[in-house]
């Protein structure tokens, strides 16, 4: 039979944790006070490992998974590109058609009726609808024009102004004109009266020039 110590004073924090619950004292025979603390230690240095590889969350879409929607959408605009618009624009004069290309019957109407009112095509922007769609009413006014002549229907918020066909409006530091499509105008020889009434009250030329 074995030594029976005396009852011990335990230094582990683990033994007086555990008498603390026991009524009576503890006695433990030598071999097995070493087998329990060999025990501890080997769950100490478990439970040491665990704490040091906690499982770490990562996402892969970590620059826009964690961004609100409104942030999101900022994001994306920020790097959005810049509306095409043919021509040289020098006169900050804007056409806003509605068919996706001219043809020459339609282009050289339009040449004739601006060159009358004293304007080159050097100096105009063309803009196809189909590439302001989805884009803002600050996009559109970023472009800086004085003069913005929309042709036919558009899916932009710029339908929201206050204007009727064939009738000027200034909004801030722009003027506009609404027409039918350049290619209905091409067509009938009513609008094209219409369209260049407007056009001589919209660059201020006199009713009998030209």
């Amino acid at each position: 039979m074995g030594k029976i110590l005396p009852t011990l004073t335990m230094e582990n924090d683990s033994l007086e944790s555990l008498s603390a619950f026991l009524e009576e004292p503890i006695f433990l025979l030598e071999e097995d006070r070493k087998k329990l603390k060999e025990s501890l230690q080997v769950s100490d240095g478990k439970e040491a490992m665990s704490a040091g590889k906690q499982p770490v969350a990562f996402s892969s879409n970590e620059n826009t998974d964690n961004l609100s929607p409104v942030d999101q959408e900022t994001k994306m605009e920020s790097v959005e590109e810049p509306i095409l618009i043919k021509g040289n624009f020098s006169k900050g004069i804007l056409v806003i058609h509605e068919e996706t290309n001219l043809n020459t019957e339609v282009m050289d109407m339009l040449v004739k009726m601006l060159n009358a009112c004293g304007h080159s095509m050097s100096e105009v922007g063309l803009l196809a609808a189909e590439n302001l769609e989805n884009r803002s009413m600050e996009d559109l006014k970023a472009l800086n024009a004085h003069v913005v002549l929309k042709f036919g229907h558009i899916k932009h918020p710029i339908n929201q102004l206050p204007i009727s066909s064939y009738e000027i409006h200034t909004e801030e530091e722009t003027e506009y004109l609404f027409a039918d499509a350049l290619t209905s105008i091409s067509e009938d020889k009513g609008l094209k009266r219409q369209l260049w009434a407007a056009l001589q009250l919209l660059f201020n030329l006199s009713t009998g020039t030209k």
